[in-house]
């Protein structure tokens, strides 16, 4: 189970590589640049945030029984999904309303993020000098 979320950071890099060439290519010339600007947030935060996962994976795969690290890959994945999904749906099919949702998936980044901290935090490895 701990190597679920190095599989899903694969592949939503994967993915993210994907969009973003599908955007530079296939969606340059069809959507305007407010729309192209949208959609390339979406890439952006997409790959970023598949790198977190394949960072939460190699963390882990150490300490396989966090939850703390469960909850933010969790966390992350579900925010891959609100966040640069509902950017991408939004830019190619410009339905506005798409929008109400992306805060959602930024909220659940921030959570990953933060809970990936706490575990930094509650395992010494912020602190210099200290294993």
């Amino acid at each position: 189970m701990p190597s679920v979320f190095l599989f899903l950071g694969a592949l939503n890099a994967f993915i993210a590589v994907g969009m973003g060439a599908f955007g530079a290519h296939g969606l340059k010339a069809i959507l305007s640049q407010e729309l192209l600007s949208v959609y390339q947030t979406g890439v952006t935060y997409h790959m970023w945030h598949a790198l977190g996962l394949i960072s939460i994976g190699f963390i882990r795969q150490q300490t396989p029984d966090s939850r703390l690290l469960r909850c933010a890959g969790w966390l992350m994945f579900m925010g891959i999904i609100l966040f640069p999904g509902s950017l991408y749906l939004l830019s190619i099919l410009n339905i506005r309303w798409l929008g109400i949702i992306t805060p959602f998936g930024g909220l659940a980044f921030l959570t990953a993020w933060l809970l990936l901290t706490f575990f930094a935090a509650r395992n010494n490895l912020a602190l210099p000098g200290k294993k």
